[in-house]
């Protein structure tokens, strides 16, 4: 397995992987505006023939009132390919890059109440902390985690 920054020919396959697997789906140009802005902290995993298995798609907040963060918008493996580590590597390196290049001071994201899986990774593993729950925050009118981690 490769984890690797992503580029604009694996949007595809980003693409693909969120729609296998997420509700929350995007329009290609959603990605390729992630993927051309703020390119140093998106990653793609890959199987050894290349394919895209896994990906985190990651910007940077540009509200100059507040101190410059990051926030996951989408991360999604592939299920044959979960439980091997992978969504929490992507996770780390967009951290990593979010505060490296960008001197971010916390990295936010919003998960589903009910996504058990995720909120143990965010939580337990990374130590994010909910921040508030947004109230109908999906589209099918499920509440969200507003998460947070603070960057050290």
């Amino acid at each position: 397995m490769n984890i690797r920054p992503a580029r604009v020919e694996d949007l595809l396959g980003m693409q693909n992987a969120n729609l296998h697997n997420l509700p929350e789906n995007y329009a290609m140009k959603y990605y390729l505006y992630h993927g051309l802005t703020w390119p140093q902290v998106s990653f793609v995993a890959e199987d050894h023939k290349g394919r895209v298995v896994g990906y985190i798609l990651a910007k940077m907040e540009d509200d100059p009132s507040e101190d410059p963060h990051g926030h996951v918008t989408s991360i999604s493996v592939l299920r044959n390919y979960r439980r091997l580590g992978l969504a929490n590597k992507l996770m780390q390196l967009s951290q990593q890059a979010m505060k490296t290049t960008f001197n971010a001071s916390y990295v936010s994201l919003h998960v589903r109440k009910t996504n058990r899986a995720a909120l143990a990774l965010y939580k337990d593993t990374l130590g994010f902390e909910v921040v508030e729950i947004e109230e109908k925050y999906y589209a099918d009118g499920e509440d969200a985690y507003s998460m947070r981690l603070t960057m050290n």
